[in-house]
């Protein structure tokens, strides 16, 4: 299939949409098993610049790739298989300009950590840039990490793993099904944090005080319980 380069703005950006779950998929560590599951679940499959590599090692074809492409290997060959944007400013890293080229019910982002910290530390910056425009879940190779906006209420076994990590000072109002409750606490980076709670068993609630953004992170095994509840919503 022929396609047609594009060099885009985030002023004038095109934009591909999907009606269902997508995964951007960056050069960081990259669980192909994961990969392969996804696409078998119809997760649209996005390269941001050398991920499409990633995508290409796990036997699959991605639908779109988007980046400066200073990283893809064979872009001629990339652009005859499946759709390519090429976006030539360096202003943003390659994961915020698939995410400013895309929309998406729920968003995933794999191999955004592991390999480089500045990297994973970006990518921390880009989630909190559009965690109040997109459903975003980070996903590495032990955790997920959903960016929050506002309250959120899950199930979560006894002695289940749920840090609240803010990524910037975030106050909360209260909590119900934690062992550590939250309430009237402000985290805060460098201060204190929310590593390593734990569930009571039952429903969590966590309500913060605004919309500021923050992450729950708990283990890799409820990835898809997340999607569920984010498609539910």
């Amino acid at each position: 299939m022929t396609v047609q380069e594009t060099s885009v703005h985030p002023a004038d950006a095109q934009i591909v949409g999907f009606d269902r779950p997508m995964a951007i998929v960056g050069g960081g560590a990259v669980d192909l098993v994961l990969l392969r599951e996804l696409a078998g679940r119809n997760v649209a499959l996005v390269g941001a610049d050398g991920g499409g590599d990633a995508i290409d090692a796990a036997g699959l074809v991605p639908e779109l790739i988007v980046g400066d492409l200073d990283s893809l290997r064979d872009r001629a060959g990339w652009e005859r298989r499946t759709k390519v944007i090429y976006i030539p400013e360096q202003i943003t890293t390659d994961f915020q300009k698939a995410l400013y080229s895309t929309q998406a019910p729920v968003t995933l982002a794999l191999g955004m950590t592991g390999k480089r910290l500045d990297h994973t530390l970006a990518a921390l910056s880009a989630v909190l840039k559009y965690a109040r425009a997109r459903k975003i879940v980070v996903v590495d190779e032990v955790d997920v990490a959903l960016a929050v906006v506002g309250p959120v209420a899950f199930e979560a076994g006894a002695k289940e793993r749920v840090s609240i990590h803010p990524l910037v000072p975030v106050s909360f109002t209260r909590s119900t099904g934690l062992l550590y409750p939250l309430d009237g606490l402000r985290l805060e980076p460098g201060g204190l944090g929310g590593t390593s709670n734990e569930g009571l068993g039952g429903r969590v609630e966590i309500v913060p005080a605004d919309d500021t953004p923050w992450l729950l992170i708990l283990g890799k095994e409820r990835l898809w319980d997340l999607i569920s509840g984010l498609l539910a919503q």
